[in-house]
């Protein structure tokens, strides 16, 4: 490769993304301003690692442990790990070979038809718009940690300005800025679980050994509701799943980066393999450590109470008697507040922009200034993070529980699509005689993993608000967010099939060749390591 051109691709000067004949045609119009690769392959993987890790693992698994005790919390969140296991293998060899800006939402139109095109765009788009206010909330409850007496609006307000200056840089400042959150976080983690190890074996200054003692009392299954035996333990597990799904929301970010993403055949595959890895690590390993430090009857695990709601892991270390580290911790969980909430304005907006591109949105959200910033999708996507407002008076805990039962259905609703349009992908694929050898990434698992998705998907979403039907159990509040998702999702897909009239595509017509020419000019090697530590650095990122 000539040096001049390998220098064009790896520096600053952007190199457009591929916008092939295909998106012209499809939104009627001359080629649309375009995003700009910017995110180098360090970006993509700090970034795949930071959709993963979040206030979902840090402050939802309070709820969880209530819920479903220690085993209930990490059967929950083995089971749901699966699921975004398959999900990712199915997403990643789509994306590797075709990564173009709108992710799988673009995937949907090509290879299943564009009324779910339509529908998983706004799904989507709906999901990361309403994750904005519930990090947000989650933000101001760690915030409550240090002081009660200022208003949750003020520090809403701070985190707010934060997130959308980041953004408003483009993605290359956004990228810069999630690495470093990130890098805070997987650090964070770490830490904790080894901590975590400590504490348990008695290595605190209490030197208190504790073991499993909390698996024995209160013991390893929560009886859900006070409903006695086998029963009341399977509900608590259940319970536990719709959170758990919450916090492994996200994962997929990497597919909406794909239209920024610079050398996205080597990268994309790179952090989609690793997947498992922080799967295993962060949240299995993170589980089992609340699991062993914190007692599920614990009340300080109450997220409805503001007063009372801190992080599983602030009152473990508060708990072995080391002063100080808590509110050092609490701090690094702060910052993994406001990351994911960058990465959820970044995502929408982008999403928003896909949209758009493929003409299921206004095509004012298509402009973007030189840099390629979509700054009107960007603005209309902020505005709606001041439903973070709602807890001034309810209390942020509670707000971020609502929120985050509407963010985990829709997700489910995504990762839902997602499996049906790789199980067509791989039908297309399989008819028109490509062999799957030969793609950036692929995985022996398929088709089967993407079945298994669509359907726990699906049966996870339908029984996930049964608790409200239990006896002096109903609330509205509960029933409404977990459910408006999920029962949304096929009246507009019946809705926008009736509109555009346009039949599912059949597999010998799907389209596998369209934007791979620029896709494959975008693709370059990476220059060999010169010493031991460049090779480190290229194998992690």
């Amino acid at each position: 490769m000539d040096p001049s051109k390998e220098k064009d691709l790896v520096t600053g000067n952007e190199s457009p993304v591929s916008s092939s004949e295909y998106d012209s045609e499809l939104t009627g119009t001359t080629a649309p301003p375009k995003l700009k690769r910017q995110l180098k392959n360090r970006h993509i993987a700090m970034i795949s690692i930071g959709g993963v890790i979040g206030t979902g693992l840090f402050l939802g698994t309070a709820n969880s442990l209530v819920n479903g005790g220690p085993i209930g919390l990490l059967l929950g969140y083995i089971v749901v790990g699966t699921i975004c296991y398959s999900v990712m293998i199915s997403l990643g060899e789509m994306i590797a070979y075709l990564p173009l800006p709108g992710g799988h939402i673009k995937m949907a139109e090509r290879f299943v038809d564009p009324a779910l095109s339509f529908v998983m765009g706004w799904n989507y788009w709906y999901n990361w718009t309403i994750i904005l206010p519930a990090e947000l909330s989650a933000a101001a409850v760690l915030i409550n940690y240090w002081n009660k007496t200022i208003n949750d609006a003020a520090w809403i307000s701070i985190c707010l300005v934060i997130v959308v200056v980041i953004n408003m840089f483009g993605a290359g400042v956004y990228g810069e800025a999630e690495f470093i959150f990130a890098s805070i976080k997987v650090i964070t983690i770490t830490g904790l679980i080894i901590l975590g190890i400590v504490l348990d074996l008695g290595g605190g200054p209490n030197h208190d050994r504790i073991g499993f003692r909390y698996w024995k009392n209160p013991g390893p299954f929560v009886q859900y509701h006070g409903i006695g035996g086998s029963k009341g333990q399977f509900l608590g597990w259940w319970a536990v799943m719709t959170q758990a799904a919450f916090s492994f929301i996200g994962t997929e970010i990497v597919a909406i980066a794909a239209g920024e993403a610079k050398n996205p055949r080597r990268n994309l595959p790179k952090a989609i393999r690793r997947v498992y890895v922080r799967i295993l690590l962060f949240y299995i390993g993170g589980v089992i450590i609340i699991g062993l430090l914190v007692p599920s009857n614990n009340p300080g695990l109450n997220l409805k109470v503001s007063n009372a709601a801190k992080s599983p892991f602030v009152i473990a270390i508060s708990a072995a008697g080391i002063k100080g580290l808590p509110s050092v911790i609490n701090a690094a969980l702060l910052t993994s507040a406001w990351s994911a909430a960058s990465s959820d304005l970044y995502t929408s907006s982008r999403a928003l922009y896909g949209l758009a591109l493929a003409g299921n949105a206004p095509s004012v959200f298509l402009r973007t200034s030189k840099n390629g910033l979509p700054y009107t999708s960007l603005a209309f996507c902020a505005s709606f993070s001041t439903l973070a407002f709602m807890g001034i008076n309810g209390g942020s805990g509670k707000v971020f529980n609502w929120f985050s039962n509407m963010t985990s259905i829709a997700g489910l609703m995504t990762w839902f699509g997602i499996a049906v349009t790789y199980i067509r992908f791989y039908k297309g694929f399989k008819v028109q005689g490509f062999d799957r050898s030969t793609l950036p990434y692929a995985s022996s698992l398929q088709p089967y993993a993407a079945w298994y998705a669509a359907a726990a998907c699906l049966i996870i979403c339908f029984f996930s608000g049964w608790e409200v039907f239990l006896k002096d159990s109903w609330d509205p509040a509960t029933f409404v967010t977990t459910y408006l998702p999920f029962i949304l999702f096929p009246i507009l897909y019946i809705g926008a099939k009736l509109w555009t009239k346009v039949p599912v595509v059949k597999p010998e017509d799907m389209d596998f060749l369209s934007g791979l020419e620029e896709i494959e000019a975008d693709s370059y090697d990476e220059p060999p390591p010169k010493n031991k530590l460049e090779a480190f650095w290229q194998w992690l990122m």
